[in-house]
């Protein structure tokens, strides 16, 4: 088992060293997946955010400048329907981190269910929230749930998102234990963040024993205390996309929408790096244009440009692969690793 100076050596492979480490991620992923890309089509349902993490210009400081939205339910429903014309069979629900997006999305989900008849991924994106929240979206439907931690040095975590890293983790336990598929990720290239700081996220996420694991690139975004920061290096990006697939081969791993604002050929060149998930965005117009993730001229992936990079790297798009597996069992030991006490369950992974 590959442990943090294992990961932190990998990490800092350049060169013909680091595409040879880019060949054993892929076929450590073909071994689980074949040649299968996970296509999710998402949705932003609000800007708003009571937090304020520093890397993001939808924090709370900004509201009072941003043009803000908030999709209702039927508009969800609606959208899941061009996610379902598409042939996309994973409905993906983030937007910032506000109570309501719990009534919205809970009144959502039985009519997305009724689009596919059940034969549907619903994957939420909101934030913390409390464990009852999180039981009811489960069992009205709601299948997976992405929570990153963006950082897992204490500090660095509460100077940058003002709030504490425990918090999270104990989000990301309560979800496991409800038996949710969760993913959970982390940012490249924070301020006095180190490679060494790298390799101890990815160990971290393997440890918590999650089901998705997603690293990006820092984006320096207008109007945000980091304006001014440095971009995160794409290649310790890279480098890091591939160390997780060797970290755990059956994660589902995005190559991040960042990864091509950052770099020409980024998206593709983090499916070669061993990434085996696109997410393909269907939010309304005058909704996506105010959703300002990175700034009001972020990289929008749309359908036909997934489905170009992915066959350049020589994949197949697929779905879900989540909808055939064993259900998720409360409550269940994870399968690997050394969990921190307040992550200490997994629920069966993809085999």
């Amino acid at each position: 088992m590959l442990d943090e100076r294992d990961v932190t050596e990998l990490l800092l492979l350049r060169g013909a060293e680091q595409e040879q480490l880019f060949a054993r991620a892929r076929a450590a992923r073909h071994k689980v997946f074949g040649d299968g890309v996970v296509v999710r089509g998402v949705s932003e349902i609000t800007n708003q955010c009571r937090v304020n993490c520093d890397f993001c210009p939808m924090r709370r400081d900004n509201t009072r400048h941003n043009s803000d939205f908030r999709m209702d339910a039927e508009r969800l429903v609606d959208t899941a329907a061009s996610i379902r014309a598409s042939d996309i069979d994973v409905v993906f629900f983030q937007g910032g981190e506000i109570p309501q997006t719990t009534r919205v999305v809970a009144e959502a989900i039985p009519g997305v269910r009724a689009l596919y008849g059940d034969r549907v991924e619903i994957l939420l994106n909101l934030g913390n929230k409390r464990r009852d929240e999180y039981a009811r979206l489960r069992e009205l439907g709601a299948t997976s749930y992405i929570l990153k931690f963006e950082t897992g040095d204490p500090e660095l975590n509460r100077r940058m998102r003002h709030e504490s890293l425990e918090s999270r983790l104990k989000c990301l336990t309560d979800l496991l234990d409800l038996g949710y598929r969760v993913g959970t990720g982390s940012i490249v290239g924070l301020p006095g963040q180190d490679v060494a700081a790298v390799a101890r996220d990815l160990v971290l996420a393997r440890d918590l024993g999650v089901h998705m694991a997603s690293v990006a690139p820092f984006i320096p975004a207008p109007d945000t205390p980091l304006a001014a920061h440095p971009p995160g290096d794409v290649e310790l990006t890279l480098n890091a996309i591939a160390v997780s697939r060797l970290l755990d081969p059956s994660w589902l791993i995005p190559s991040v929408s960042a990864l091509s604002k950052r770099a020409d050929e980024g998206q593709y060149r983090g499916l070669r790096a061993g990434a085996n998930v696109m997410t393909v965005n269907f939010t309304p117009d005058e909704q996506r244009d105010r959703y300002l993730i990175y700034g009001r001229d972020r990289f929008v992936v749309r359908r036909d440009y997934a489905g170009e990079v992915i066959a350049r790297a020589g994949l197949t798009r697929s779905g879900s692969v989540f909808l055939d597996a064993e259900p998720a069992e409360v409550g269940e030991p994870a399968t690997h690793g050394n969990p921190p006490a307040t992550a200490a369950h997994r629920a069966p992974g993809v085999a």
